[in-house]
Parts: C-alpha cells; sequence; structure tokens
C-alpha cells in the first residue's frame, strides 16, 4: 500500500561550515528569536530559505519567496549544496532526554520519499485538522523552490520490528552527519544504497501522519497543480515504527485567559462540577500517580494561581482526554468554542507540567489545564477509524530537524 523511494538528496556540504550553524527545526517550530538566531550563525543557515525576513519593501518579484528561491539556487551553483550521485535510504536517529522525566531514549526511523496519496485511498492517515493560512504559505514556497526542505513525521506500524533491525545494522557504522540541537538532542544519519528491502517492507503498511498535516496537503495541491512535473507526487519523509519503544509523545498543555473576571473562578468550578468530580490538591504528584493508573478514567489538572484541582469525568470511559478538555470544560464551562480555538482565541499552548503551572501561578495565565501525554494508541485508532483529534492534541518529541536533506524535484 505505501510506495516508498530512495533517493538522490540535496546535502550540505564541508564548504558551507558546521551542520549545527545550518539545519533548523521545523519551520512552524521557529519563534522570532530562533529565526534571529539561526540568521546569525551562518550566511548558509536553512531559515533563509524556509522562513525568511519580510520587508516593508517587498514586491510581486522580491519577496521572502522570491529570495528562498535565490538563495536555494546560488547554494546549489556555489556547493554549498550538492546532490547525491547515488540514490539511498537513510537512517534517521534521535538520542533524547524526555521533558519532565528524565528518561534517556533513542528513537529510529529512516529518511525516504514516500508516493502522495489523497485521504480516500486509505493509505495515509490524518489525526488533526489543519488551518489554511499555513497552507497557503507553505504552497508558495514550495511553487517558487520546487523543494521539500524538511521531513513529514510519518508512523508505520511494524510489530516485528524487521525494519528497525535494517535500520540498526546501518548504524553500526559510522554516522553520515551527527549533529545536536538547541534542545539538546542528537541527531545522526547514515545511508543504504542499492538495498530494495525497506521499500519492499514497507509495502504493505498504512502510514500515520505524526508531524506535517499542513505540508502533506500543501504537497497533494502541488502535485495537483502539477500532474507532469517528475517527483512532484513524491515528497521526503522520515518514517518511524509506532511500537518503536522510542517514541514519545509529551502533553501540550492549554493556558487560557479573557474569561470575565466576576465570578472567576468559583462560576468556572461550579460548571465544572455538573460533568467532573472537583478536588483541590497539594501538588502535581497526585495527578501523576492518578496518570500512571490503568483504566479509562479521565483526570485533568487545573492550576489556577496558587491552587491546583484535579478534575476527574465519569460519563466518557475511553474518551480522548483532550476531546473531554474541549467539549466539557472550554466549550461548556467556559464557553469558548471550536472557532474561538481555530482562530487561538483564549487558548495558547505550553509544553511541560512546571511551566505551565508556573504560568499560572505568576498569573500569565488565568486557568492552565494539565493533560496526560496521549498514547500512540489513541493516536493510531482515532486515525485508523477515520477520526481527527483537536488542534495540539500531540507533541511527537524531538522534532525532526530541517536540512538533514533535501529533495529537489528538478
Amino acid at each position: 500500500m505505501a510506495k516508498v523511494y530512495p533517493f538522490h538528496p540535496l546535502r550540505y556540504t564541508g564548504q558551507a561550515g558546521p551542520l549545527g550553524n545550518l539545519v533548523t527545526q521545523p519551520y512552524d517550530k521557529i519563534s522570532p528569536a530562533m529565526q534571529a538566531r539561526y540568521l546569525a550563525l551562518s550566511p548558509y543557515n536553512l531559515v533563509r530559505v524556509i522562513l525568511g525576513e519580510r520587508h516593508p519593501s517587498d514586491s510581486e518579484t522580491d519577496n521572502v519567496y522570491t529570495r528562498a528561491a535565490r538563495h536555494l539556487n546560488d547554494w546549489i551553483a556555489s556547493g554549498i549544496l550538492v546532490r547525491d550521485p547515488e540514490p539511498g535510504i537513510f537512517p534517521y536517529f534521535h538520542e533524547f532526554t524526555v521533558p519532565d522525566t528524565g528518561e534517556r531514549l533513542v528513537r529510529k526511523g529512516f529518511i525516504a520519499l514516500g508516493r502522495l496519496e489523497d485521504y480516500s485511498a486509505n493509505v495515509v492517515y490524518r489525526h488533526e485538522q489543519t488551518l489554511t493560512g499555513p497552507k497557503k504559505d507553505r504552497l508558495e514556497l514550495l511553487r517558487h523552490t520546487h523543494a521539500h526542505f524538511g521531513q513529514l513525521f510519518m508512523l508505520y506500524p511494524d510489530r516485528a520490528g524487521s525494519i528497525d533491525a535494517l535500520l540498526d545494522q546501518a548504524a553500526a557504522e559510522a554516522p553520515l552527519a551527527e549533529v545536536t540541537d538547541e534542545y539538546g538532542a542528537v541527531h545522526r544519519v547514515w545511508k543504504i544504497a542499492g538495498d530494495a528491502r525497506i521499500p519492499e517492507l514497507m509495502a504493505d503498511k498504512k502510514l500515520l501522519i505524526a508531524d506535517g498535516h499542513h505540508r502533506y496537503e500543501t504537497a497533494l495541491a502541488f502535485r495537483n497543480e502539477n500532474p507532469h512535473l517528475p517527483g512532484a507526487d513524491r515528497v521526503m519523509m522520515t518514517f518511524v515504527n509506532m511500537y518503536s519503544p522510542g517514541l514519545k509523545i509529551l502533553a501540550t498543555h492549554r493556558l487560557v485567559n479573557g474569561i470575565p473576571a466576576e465570578g472567576f473562578p468559583e462560576e468556572f468550578l461550579r460548571r465544572a462540577a455538573t460533568d467532573f468530580q472537583v478536588d483541590e490538591i497539594d501538588s502535581l504528584d497526585r495527578l501523576k500517580r492518578d496518570w500512571d493508573q490503568p483504566g479509562d478514567r479521565t483526570v485533568i489538572g487545573a492550576a489556577i494561581g496558587n491552587r491546583l484541582f484535579r478534575l476527574e469525568e465519569h460519563h466518557a470511559p475511553g474518551e480522548l482526554d483532550v476531546r473531554i478538555l474541549h467539549q466539557h470544560l472550554l466549550a461548556k464551562a467556559l464557553g469558548i468554542g471550536e472557532e474561538a480555538v481555530r482562530d487561538e482565541r483564549h487558548l495558547r499552548y505550553i509544553r511541560g507540567l512546571d511551566a505551565a503551572v508556573e504560568e499560572a501561578r505568576k498569573g500569565a495565565a488565568q486557568i492552565a489545564f494539565l493533560l496526560k501525554p496521549t498514547s500512540v494508541e489513541q493516536v493510531a485508532d482515532t486515525s485508523f477509524a477515520g477520526g481527527v483529534m483537536p488542534q495540539k492534541s500531540t507533541d511527537f518529541y524531538p522534532k525532526l530537524l530541517s536540512g538533514l536533506t533535501i529533495y529537489k524535484l528538478d
């Protein structure tokens, strides 16, 4: 079902300088401060292409997209980027420390091209809805550069671990590239050339988009615009076994502001009590113990100022915690509906329990809602059944670096 292909990527050469000065986090994870730091690291840092600076003087002929294409073409012409002469599949391992727990893990995957499939073909599945703005931006970049700079993060089922075993064999050699990102995660890449076993083993697999929904749908739109352009029906992906012990999803907690001050928080707690058992607790350890218990209980934390609460919902066993939060607490108890969530009114997102609680304690959020991480099984069950989750339901950690390999269509 899944069509996977080796490819000839563009890769940075030694002429460009240290790899750590060149690669970036995915475009949608780059803050203005990160963008400025990347720009200062090197004149060849990929941020100039994937998230360049915008200027008041921008015009139809000189703008962030035309400059991106110019940088890319100049770097190819000058030898900063060179295409691999021999096609390959690229094992890509991530060694990292899990935030909140300190656990050290290695996530194993491989970079290759995957054929674009409409969702209706039941080969590629999504688990989140997308927004129009990011897709429009990424489509303009793709139209101007004809290139994919970051890999889509795809999950596939392989309980036997037969593909992981092949990746381990390749990883016994010295890596082709190694870089440590700003979060301390170590990224290593190898190359497998002239071996058809991985595409053959992937042929019966269904694929689940972990990260990159907007870019996947952008690539679909570009393919449909350019049916005769060679390579437009494929996109660069990192494939990870969903049963790999190194696959980690972090919780994305919700920060709420803009709630009318009159009657808060007593009125919120009263409304929440219609669907939840509400208990005030003295530490996060109580929440963590609840989350570690087996079963279908839904327990959500709420930090309000210096106070902590646990909210246990009894009536929807097996339902996703994040969906219960959106339906019963945001919409019903606070009046924050789906449209407001899509427009990011009243709502911000944050990683890390302690960071979320601190936002409430210092008054930067009226409520911090604290969530247990979604499991890979919950994501797969929802997606393969044709469902989708609320925005920011999952945070696959760490993110895939952009610029390790580049897929240039022409």
